[in-house]
């Protein structure tokens, strides 16, 4: 049995990482359903065949609701001062692009809303979503 003392002291620890997961036995500062929230993986570059697409015809794509834990990254840096930008969220498309293909969801453009979003602690992303069309599936 532990003392009272001990017990508040293991109560105000920050939780520890998921066993098996990358960060196991680190102490962690945020709460455990961020680490849930964020992305499927983290990707570096587009593994999908280029498809053209120009701003304007995106801009003909309806957006829709996607996870931001199905989401793939094809960026794996991002620049901390457009993040946390006033304007960063001013130009270019309001919604995020992302390229479906081979059955996953690669998030081409709009990272820095898509971590806005997470921070927000969202689940969900409204983005304009390309069929790719050699998706091979």
């Amino acid at each position: 049995m532990i003392g009272r003392r001990q017990a508040v002291a293991e109560a105000a620890k920050p939780p520890v990482a998921v066993r098996g997961s990358p960060l196991e036995g680190v102490h962690l500062a945020f709460s455990h359903r961020l680490l849930r929230v964020i992305f499927k993986l983290v990707g570096e570059g587009r593994p999908y065949p280029e498809h053209g697409l120009t701003n304007r015809e995106w801009a003909q794509i309806p957006p829709r609701q996607i996870r931001l834990d199905s989401l793939i990254t094809t960026k794996a840096v991002l620049d901390l001062h457009s993040l946390l930008a006033k304007d960063s969220t001013f130009y270019g498309d309001l919604f995020p692009h992302v390229v479906r293909w081979r059955g996953e969801f690669y998030l081409e453009d709009g990272l820095h809303r898509a971590l806005r979003a997470a921070l927000h602690q969202r689940t969900v992303l409204h983005a304009r979503i390309l069929e790719h069309p050699e998706d091979g599936d």
